[in-house]
């Protein structure tokens, strides 16, 4: 064995608050971890006055990212899987009111979200997404730390210098991996599908029972945010007028079904006569759904981010509500493990951060991931497996990252059924062909997006300053 950098699945899939992981959910980790810091040292009871400054990208497209409000829920110790999230709203006019703050819960001091929160356009050396915690203490001292959040809501002190967005934690995991050929030499010598070498893996984390747990906790929050998201009508907030398309699509295509709960509405769409344009819609449906609840603060899985939340559950839940009425908690198992680990390759690889990459790095690798996980469960080989990861990449290079107003609503949400659909047509191609002979292996798809991210001009990569961002009235809207 060798030591190599742990990437689990449960870091690629994870609970969090819309609407970004590395805008909404990487700087909500990095103010619990500054506290966390305050406290080591002994100055968390000195802290008088706090101040932050938000850099880059997080300046950008933080207003429309809500940067500054999970910044500040970090800091009152709320936590983004635990918080209920309809008091999110209430808890932000109370300080901005109030311009006090229950620093982590414990003690109250000034703090005004206006004058306090600072929006610095420059960037920071070592990543778009920068930020620096300041406090000012009772003997007059001051002190400052700065964090980076990476994409998926990794957050580091200092970003690698191969900009490849590893995580800092080594272990020796029984089948290290790297690039897919590794995995791929795995599944060979022990005669065993992907998702197998992955769960042994993970059961070098923790217990199988652990894994279990947490991964049916993850396709419940993924069952959820769909659910929410065909049953809520109205308009999203921000400023746009997006209305909500989810909950009228769903209503056209359930019909007359009665269900009381997520699980039971599974059965009524089974139950319901699906033809060729309905499953296009009702994937559409799907992915819609949970970025419609993702753009509104609401929770979420990242899938790798969440901007790109959409694609793996609704690819999923197609797979459940189609191809497989007789499908299982074990079936959910495999294609979540499956799906993690292309997406850790892909951030070992690359990277998972549009402020590094551009949508390619959000939405190429969610289709990645769900087209890898849909391929495993329809009977695909491993090298089918990685075969359609490739496939959806490869139609995903280039693809920028231009949010009208910095909200993580247009392109954003239509991209994550875009995205859904590439990976279901990926899996099928991926299972027509003998992926043995793949002409464009996995591996090198990865370094290509990687090489596209760094030609790639930065106002396509989450700024606003360029795409779509610009080229539409905001006073049409």
């Amino acid at each position: 064995m060798r030591k190599i950098e742990c990437i689990s699945v449960f870091d690629m899939l994870k609970v969090g608050v819309g609407p970004s992981s590395s805008h909404t959910l990487g700087p909500w980790r990095a103010s619990q971890r500054w506290i966390a810091e305050l406290k080591q040292k002994g100055t968390f009871n000195d802290v008088e006055h706090i101040h932050i400054d938000l850099y880059g990208s997080l300046s950008l497209t933080g207003i429309g990212h809500a940067t500054d409000i999970a910044t500040v829920l970090g800091l009152c110790g709320h936590d983004p899987v635990t918080m209920d999230i309809s008091i999110i709203d209430l808890e932000i006019q109370k300080i901005r009111e109030t311009k006090k703050l229950q620093f982590n819960g414990e003690k109250e001091i000034d703090f005004s979200i206006v004058d306090d929160v600072k929006f610095n356009k420059k960037f920071l050396e070592f990543h778009p997404n920068g930020m620096t915690f300041r406090a000012k203490l009772k003997n007059g001292k001051k002190t400052s730390s700065s964090f980076y959040s990476i994409g998926g809501g990794f957050v580091v002190k200092k970003e690698r210098k191969n900009a490849s967005d590893k995580m800092k934690s080594f272990l020796e995991f029984p089948f290290p991996i790297e690039k897919a050929t590794e995995l791929l030499a795995y599944c060979k010598a022990e005669n065993k599908p992907i998702s197998e070498i992955v769960l042994e893996n993970e059961k070098s984390l923790r217990t199988e029972e652990e894994i279990n747990a947490g991964l049916k906790q993850i396709w419940d929050v993924m069952l959820e945010s769909m659910f929410i998201g065909c049953h809520t009508e109205g308009t999203l907030p921000g400023g746009l007028n997006v209305k909500r398309r989810s909950f009228e699509m769903h209503q056209r295509l359930i019909g007359e079904e009665k269900y009381d709960s997520p699980e039971d509405w599974i059965i009524a769409i089974r139950r319901t006569e699906v033809k060729f344009r309905q499953i296009l819609k009702w994937v559409s449906c799907f992915a819609i759904s949970v970025n419609e609840v993702n753009a509104s603060l609401g929770r979420v899985v990242t899938a790798p981010t969440n901007g790109s939340a959409g694609t793996v559950p609704s690819v999923m839940m197609y797979y459940m509500v189609i191809e497989n009425h007789e499908a299982t908690f074990e079936d959910m198992k495999r294609f979540m493990l499956v799906a993690g680990e292309i997406g850790s390759l892909f951030k070992k690889g690359a990277t998972i951060s549009a402020a590094m990459g551009g949508c390619q790095a959000e939405i190429g690798v969610s289709s990645a991931m769900a087209a890898g996980g849909l391929t495993e469960l329809l009977g695909g080989t491993p090298e089918q497996v990685l075969m359609a990861a490739e496939i959806a990449m490869e139609h995903h290079l280039g693809l920028t990252c231009d949010p009208i107003a910095g909200l993580v609503q247009v392109p954003c949400i239509e991209r994550n059924a875009m995205g859904a659909i590439k990976a279901i047509n990926a899996a099928e191609i991926a299972l027509e062909s003998d992926a043995t002979k793949a002409k464009v292996p996995l591996d090198k798809v990865i370094e290509t997006m990687w090489d596209t991210a760094k030609d790639m001009n930065s106002k396509y990569k989450e700024t606003s300053e360029g795409g779509l961002a610009v080229k539409v009235n905001l006073s049409d809207c």
